[in-house]
């Protein structure tokens, strides 16, 4: 595939950028060159290679599930700056 003024111009244009030419030539030689880059791993010999679709063996390593202590509704409140038996209360930020 070759990079040429057209494809950089529609990339450009795809993603909101502007260049100016000595920018569109630079990028028009590090597309070919990335370009180059996937070209060459065509040639390996991938046969009988599984593809991968984990990066490890493992699958799902989660700790489990615990119950522990947890702070109590006064404990909670007890420092609080504002607010009744059961909730905090906080200033009203959304108005209509």
């Amino acid at each position: 595939m070759e990079v040429n003024d057209q494809l950089v111009e529609k990339l450009a244009h795809l993603s909101r950028l502007q260049f100016n030419e000595s920018e569109k030539a630079e990028i028009k030689n590090d597309l070919q060159r990335m370009i180059g880059f996937v070209e060459k791993l065509n040639e390996l010999n991938l046969d009988g290679v599984e593809p991968l679709m984990h990066m490890s063996e493992e699958m799902n390593v989660l700790r489990e599930d615990e119950i522990k202590g947890s702070v109590s509704r006064e404990e909670a409140l007890k420092n609080a700056p504002l607010h009744d038996d059961q909730f905090f209360k906080v200033p009203k930020v959304i108005k209509k």
